[in-house]
């Protein structure tokens, strides 16, 4: 779909803007915590703990406080009393959307997610009701003008799965899980930028929107759902057209 925004591409754009709300470095701990909790304090052993490893970093979160988060979880301290939760349902327009949770009470985490999807015209659904549409994958984003040539030689032995040219110009390499921290190495030994990379669930199809007020609508469920305390990641199958993006830009 040429010309058109994902979700996920949204999302990047959104990280400054996070960050001024004072909830990153909290949601960043936490699952530095867990990681380290479920895979161990080595982080070459450990994929989801260099994933996050590198969120932290690219956040500008400073060494120390990150070593004190693994050191944290690996001790099993009061990380343990936190539960990895999902939630999942549809959003206006019929966006389906993921919500990953970190909770020390279950029955507040679904209260206010499910409040939030009701305000803002979703649906909260059943466990597997959109599951299917999204898959666990690496994704690392590199500036407009990259040589391509370049990023498929540097990763194809590292495990990339796939080099995507995206529509304003940046490059996407897609990794497995386990092979993320292997592929993102391989760029920073070729000395390639890398604008974003993150572990997420990404959806294997997008769902258009080309109104501007279900965008609106859309938009303000995903930032209410952000700003609950027990919310860790959102995402979601959304792909605005140009113009309603330009509209969303234009307000905001």
């Amino acid at each position: 779909m040429a010309g058109h925004s994902k979700w996920a591409n949204i999302r990047h754009r959104k990280a400054a803007q996070d960050a001024k709300k004072g909830k990153v470095f909290t949601r960043l701990i936490r699952e530095l915590t867990v990681a380290a909790r479920q895979g161990g304090s080595v982080v070459e052993d450990n994929p989801r703990l260099r994933a996050a490893v590198d969120k932290a970093l690219s956040n500008n979160m400073t060494r120390d406080t990150i070593e004190r988060a693994i050191t944290r979880g690996a001790g099993n301290g009061d990380s343990d009393a936190m539960e990895e939760l999902v939630y999942e349902g549809y959003g206006p327009g019929g966006v389906a959307i993921l919500v990953e949770c970190m909770s020390d009470n279950r029955n507040r985490t679904v209260s206010e997610v499910r409040s939030a999807f009701n305000k803002y015209g979703g649906n909260l659904g059943t466990s597997g009701s959109v599951a299917f549409l999204f898959h666990k994958q690496g994704r690392i984003v590199l500036p407009a003008g990259t040589p391509e040539e370049k990023v498929i030689e540097a990763t194809l032995e590292a495990g990339a799965e796939d080099v995507q040219s995206q529509d304003d110009g940046t490059l996407e390499v897609v990794t497995s899980p386990n092979e993320f921290g292997m592929v993102r190495d391989a760029l920073d030994q070729a000395n390639l930028e890398v604008m974003h990379s993150e572990v997420g669930m990404f959806p294997d199809s997008y769902s258009g929107i080309d109104n501007v007020e279900t965008a609106r609508q859309i938009v303000a469920l995903f930032d209410r759902l952000e700003d609950l305390d027990d919310v860790q990641n959102v995402y979601a199958n959304a792909d605005f057209e140009p113009h309603v993006l330009e509209a969303l830009e234009e307000a905001s």
